[in-house]
């Protein structure tokens, strides 16, 4: 099937590597305009330039989600440059891992501000342009198996992603109550080789040059955990917001979709 969101517009955030890009070059595939944002502009760009170079629609923009006046700017522009807004995926996110007596109160705030406001005010800002046009849209949170069950060392990601799990049911409800034909809801990854591990479970910092090890320590994770035996690629996250985001889940909202390889129900 080809085209499954001709004609759409979409930001994602977080777009310029891991389960971001994945989903910014499968809208664009099928057929969507997409803007994508992100803090690391040379690869924010180089990810919206491949995907045209491909043949697709994309433009990127920087942005810190965490930034109210930068998502104001960003909206501004998605209204100027295109007009509407169909499909909003909020994935930008941070994972810090580590025991809850040694992280500091100020990583605990800086993940929240990324993982929880930053959903927070793209939902809000998003929102009214989603709902000019009068055809509804798909609003898109992504949030994790961390926001389905606890994770030790992990205290501080999961309550950020068990916020994002709640707050995309009562926008659900909240759009549904509205009749906007906004469809609000969640996305579940489990182990997918992203960058974010590297903080999570120390594998890498910046500048260094962590892929190998990352993979190494991912594959021997998934193969314990995750009954399916195996970890997930970001295009398997980006299948799945693609179904979310296009008029196949028109009857879908307030829901959590898992992609996890079993790992939740272990």
């Amino acid at each position: 099937m080809v085209g499954r969101v001709d004609g759409k517009v979409a930001l994602v955030t977080g777009a310029a590597s891991g389960i971001g890009r994945a989903c910014a070059e499968r809208l664009a595939a099928e057929g969507a305009k997409v803007v994508l944002t992100d803090l690391t502009d040379e690869a924010g760009a180089a990810a919206a330039a491949d995907i045209v170079q491909r043949g697709g629609q994309a433009s990127y923009l920087h942005q810190d989600v965490t930034d109210e006046g930068e998502w104001v700017q960003v909206i501004a522009s998605v209204r100027e440059t295109h007009g509407r807004l169909d499909i909003l995926v909020n994935n930008a996110g941070i994972g810090l891992g580590g025991s809850v007596l040694d992280m500091s109160l100020a990583d605990f705030r800086k993940q929240m501000a990324v993982n929880v406001e930053g959903v927070f005010l793209g939902v809000k800002h998003a929102l009214p342009l989603m709902r000019q046009s009068g055809d509804g849209g798909s609003i898109i949170n992504m949030s994790s198996v961390a926001g389905l069950k606890g994770a030790a060392s992990l205290a501080g990601y999961c309550a950020s992603k068990g916020a994002v799990r709640l707050f995309t049911k009562s926008v659900a409800l909240e759009c549904a109550a509205a009749g906007d034909k906004v469809r609000v809801n969640s996305v579940h990854p489990g182990i997918i080789e992203t960058p974010i591990w590297d903080t999570i479970i120390g594998t890498g910092g910046p500048g260094s040059n962590a892929g190998p090890q990352r993979a190494a320590s991912l594959d021997a994770m998934a193969s314990v955990a995750t009954p399916l035996g195996f970890k997930g690629d970001p295009a398997d996250i980006a299948d799945g917001v693609l179904w979310l985001a296009s008029s196949e889940s028109r009857y879908v909202t307030g829901a959590e979709l898992v992609i996890d390889g079993g790992l939740s129900v272990r």
